[in-house]
């Protein structure tokens, strides 16, 4: 049995080593892109599409290998969407068909969805938590950094006063 998940190295240079484990740096490294909207999607999660495509995009987050990923999200947050308007429309409750009230079908939709998108989002960063374990790098005038520059000094580690004191 596996234990967690390994954290991908883009991730480990922008949030730090503590582990001081060696970098992979033969982990494939795509190049950023906003892939197109697929066909599938709705109106509603077309229009959230295109809302975190431009964010995503700005910031350099999303590779053409991201689509399913992001509609999965956009498509779990239009059910979401609209489930939570029945919600609203009709109530938590409802009667059933013998005439006892029952827990409304879309409470179950809404918090299926909730939970998918909650998953997601914490692997894009969309979460405020997921967001305090990146530091995203300072704007450089070179277009594609190189990852793994700082990555062989200090072991991936961010340069500390004992590194610098000749004392040590």
């Amino acid at each position: 049995m596996r234990g967690r998940r390994p954290k991908p190295t883009r991730l480990k240079l922008l949030t730090g080593n503590p582990g001081k484990r060696p970098m992979n740096e033969n982990e494939p490294r795509p190049e950023a892109a906003v892939p197109d909207c697929p066909i599938e999607l709705g109106p509603l999660a077309r229009q959230e599409w295109e809302r975190l495509a431009g964010e995503l995009g700005k910031l350099k987050l999303l590779t053409s290998l991201d689509r399913a990923a992001l509609a999965a999200y956009c498509g779990a947050y239009a059910l979401w969407a609209e489930s939570t308007e029945a919600i609203q429309k009709y109530g938590t409750m409802v009667k059933s068909p013998s005439g006892y009230p029952i827990q409304s079908p879309y409470v179950s939709i809404a918090n299926r969805q909730a939970e998918l998108m909650m998953r997601i989002a914490s692997e894009f960063g969309f979460t405020p938590a997921s967001r305090s374990r990146i530091s995203a790098p300072e704007k450089s005038s070179s277009s594609s950094p190189d990852l793994f520059s700082h990555a062989n000094s200090n072991d991936g580690r961010q340069a500390s006063a004992t590194d610098t004191d000749p004392r040590n």
